[in-house]
């Protein structure tokens, strides 16, 4: 009986040695907020890169392997996909996979070694050194107050572009790590860029005071979800609540005839 995700990080921790079991504890991440707080960043996709070494029929696996797709016309790769881990693979003539839909640097590992598998056992021999490397990591994140984008685009001008028209959310680009946010007004953020979890946590801690800088404070209801109180309607213009003479009426289609 196969190992499940927790067995299997155990037995990682315990003996040192890659578990193969799928891992679902690489999906969060706790970062630090700068602030003496903590926050979670949630990993929604993962994108990797491998080599096999080796030329590939792609017709030949496409034949041969289920749950492969494969038109030349459209696209010259194969499209390969896993189910444990949940991941999916564009495999190349040339021996290049790009693996992608994981969430996990573990994952995307284990996923590349049983693609590297299955390519195998339809008769090619893969390096043994595929030269695995993560490109690129997004996550997601809630600061959890509203943000005044227009002030953080003005005074940090250098790294940021905001412009609503095309697009609601804010570009801010770190430069050291190397990490593009999307921040959006409700306080939802979107990393990306990233090659390390590490990386995703320091971008998040370096930002995260800027942010909390230009939090919104005095936050404007939405028209009409609070009642007036007979305090305020007493303070409007006599036009307004004027009511059974028509005076109202009349001062109204005075000031539009006006």
């Amino acid at each position: 009986m196969a190992p499940t995700a927790s067995e299997g990080a155990e037995q990682e921790k315990e003996s040192g040695v890659p578990s193969h079991a799928p891992s679902v504890a690489g999906s969060v991440i706790e970062a630090s907020d700068g602030l003496g707080g903590t926050n979670y960043i949630r990993i929604q996709n993962m994108a990797s890169t491998a080599n096999l070494g080796t030329r590939l029929d792609l017709k030949k696996i496409a034949l041969k392997c289920r749950n492969t797709e494969f038109n030349p016309r459209r696209f010259g790769a194969v499209v390969m996909r896993l189910r444990e881990p949940k991941a999916t693979a564009l495999i190349f003539a040339s021996g290049k996979m790009c693996v992608t839909g994981v969430k996990s640097t573990h994952n995307a590992t284990l996923a590349a070694k049983k693609f590297a598998y299955i390519i195998e056992r339809v008769g090619f021999t893969p390096a043994e050194y595929m030269d695995f490397k993560v490109q690129n990591i997004v996550g997601t994140a809630d600061v959890g107050f509203p943000i005044r984008l227009e002030g953080l685009v003005y005074a940090h001008s250098t790294f940021a572009s905001y412009e609503p028209e095309l697009f609601p959310g804010l570009i801010y680009r770190l430069v050291n790590p190397r990490v593009v946010f999307l921040i959006f007004v409700s306080g939802k953020i979107v990393l990306t860029g990233a090659k390390t979890e590490a990386d995703l946590s320091q971008a998040y801690t370096k930002l995260y005071p800027v942010l909390v800088e230009y939090r919104k404070v005095h936050v404007a209801s939405l028209p009409g979800t609070q009642p007036i109180t007979e305090t305020e309607t007493a303070a409007l213009p006599v036009s307004t609540t004027a009511t059974g003479d028509g005076e109202g009426v009349a001062d109204v289609r005075q000031m539009e005839e006006v």
